[in-house]
């Protein structure tokens, strides 16, 4: 009678894993900084002078929203702002922190800013929170605003 020996079976499934956790997290660094890279935008894209009123700031989500062709189009993106913020390039929420146009998290905003072109600004200015809404949407859509 043979005694089983079940360390000797899984040995080789344990070399296994443990190799592949040695690999997997080295190859997912190697991605870490192409995903923290600054994407600049330029100022010519979308001109739009946002301090001078509502009409302005909804200039500057269609030009935005037909740059970047984001999901729902212009229509999308105009009752998105108008939900969040009325058009308000200001407008606070105190209970969850968010800001903008957009309405973005305090805690997240200088992610998206930097990853998004827009280091360093305030999700009150409402070019960039727009754009960084536009390019956020064209790439995930418009679940973040439950859409």
């Amino acid at each position: 009678m043979s005694r089983h020996n079940p360390t000797r079976h899984n040995l080789p499934v344990a070399l296994l894993l443990t190799a592949l956790l040695l690999i997997v997290p080295a190859a997912s660094a190697k991605a870490t900084p192409q995903e923290g890279r600054y994407s600049w935008v330029p100022p010519k894209i979308c001109q739009i002078d946002w301090r001078r009123g509502t009409w302005h700031v909804k200039q500057l989500i269609r030009c935005a929203a037909d740059h970047w062709n984001v999901p729902g189009g212009v229509p999308m993106a105009l009752y998105v702002a108008n939900r969040e913020s009325h058009y308000f390039p200001h407008a606070y929420n105190s209970y969850s922190g968010a800001s903008g146009i957009y309405q973005h998290l305090s805690t997240y905003w200088p992610g998206r800013a930097h990853a998004y072109g827009f280091k360093g600004y305030s999700a009150f200015n409402a070019r960039a929170n727009i754009i960084v809404t536009m390019r956020m949407v064209k790439r995930y859509g418009w679940a973040p605003w439950g859409f």
